[in-house]
């Protein structure tokens, strides 16, 4: 294999169930090394995806190479990939040495090598002290990690990983998301990480491909998918997002006019290459985190700012930061968050108080449809 290539390539792949289109025309490269995510809602595409990098589902049209070598005629276990499934599927009257050992004693794998590798693998996921208990035994994190060193003992190409960390509590789901990021990088090998939850996806991968009705939206770094998602879907999908309807008004010095509901004509940068034509619908779009809360009814932000005058309709708390709702003179929401920095149990804001909103006209998203 060309180390400059792509490890897995995927050339316009559809699969079909009868008439459901699951999974359409796909297209799309996965480095050597890298932490690829493929993420979006129940139903969009993604574990069927999988599903045929493994071997499981045969695409309906379109091909998939593995290592530079077409997988069409390739059985699953003839692949060099090794999967790790939601449910985790450890042997529950094995010890965790003996469900990480099994896969190479079914392939005659001599004793010496299984034992030292098995012990490698146990190593790389921190279970030395584990090996002989059994999974009723373990925590559900240590059950994961039996999972991944059962998957990573037969030394893969490629980890396919579907929904791994779905069964997990909150908190032991974000340990294990630095776990799993810091067990690629140890063993150096491609992850390929199905997942419905964005802040996963974004915690973890390298890129992201965001799914929706069996496409592929938009695929990017994670920084980029969220700072500049192509299209409404991705930018709903991906964190939150204040919405407004415009409309493409002219082109002015470098920036784009927008003539929006409540906002009036607004002129902002954009680039040209880009720029959806006039008369075109278009969403405006700011994220939450960017809109900062001035209380009381006097002067707007000023020239430089877009701002909103309204009342605080609703106050969410979550410890670090609350999510406040104001409801607008035009009878839209808009929400921001603001960060409780001060140690005290009465929020600075509170409903029904008036506020200005404001935010920098650099920080819009144009979104089409």
């Amino acid at each position: 294999m060309d180390q400059d290539g792509p490890i897995i390539s995927i050339q316009d792949v559809t699969k079909r169930f009868g008439a459901v289109v699951a999974v359409d025309r796909v297209a799309l490269d996965i480095r050597p090394n890298e932490f690829f995510a493929l993420l979006g809602p129940s139903g969009c595409g993604k574990t069927t995806l999988l599903r045929m990098l493994a071997g499981f589902e045969a695409p309906s049209e379109g091909t998939i190479s593995i290592g530079g070598k077409d997988m069409t005629e390739v059985a699953p276990n003839r692949r060099p990939v090794n999967m790790v499934f939601q449910s985790y599927a450890v042997f529950p009257h094995m010890s965790v040495f003996e469900n990480v050992a099994y896969g190479l004693r079914v392939v005659k794998t001599p004793s010496a090598e299984v034992d030292s590798r098995v012990r490698e693998a146990l190593a790389m996921t921190q279970l030395n002290d584990f090996a002989e208990r059994k999974p009723d035994q373990l925590s559900g994190g240590q059950r994961q990690r039996v999972a991944l060193a059962r998957a990573l003992v037969k030394r893969p190409q490629v980890l396919l990983l579907d929904e791994p960390l779905s069964a997990l509590d909150a908190k032991l789901r974000e340990a294990m998301q630095l776990e799993l990021v810091r067990l690629q990088n140890s063993v150096g090998i491609t992850f390929i990480i199905v997942t419905h939850d964005q802040n996963e996806a974004l915690s973890m991968a390298d890129r992201i491909a965001v799914m929706e009705g069996g496409k592929i939206r938009q695929i990017a770094k994670p920084s980029e998918l969220y700072e500049f998602p192509n299209c409404r879907f991705v930018a709903d999908f991906i964190g939150k997002t204040n919405l407004f309807e415009g409309r493409i008004a002219g082109r002015q010095d470098g920036k784009l006019g927008v003539e929006v509901a409540g906002l009036g004509l607004l002129w902002l940068p954009a680039d040209d290459a880009d720029a959806p034509p006039e008369a075109s619908d278009v969403g405006i779009a700011v994220r939450p985190e960017k809109v900062r809360l001035r209380r009381g009814a006097g002067p707007g932000p000023g020239a430089d700012k877009l701002g909103l005058r309204g009342t605080v309709s609703q106050i969410a708390y979550y410890g670090d930061t609350s999510h406040v709702f104001v409801a607008l003179e035009s009878g839209q929401t808009i929400s921001a968050n603001a960060q409780n920095e001060a140690r005290s149990a009465t929020l600075s804001i509170a409903v029904g108080e008036d506020v200005w909103c404001s935010w920098d006209p650099g920080d819009v998203l144009i979104l089409i449809k």
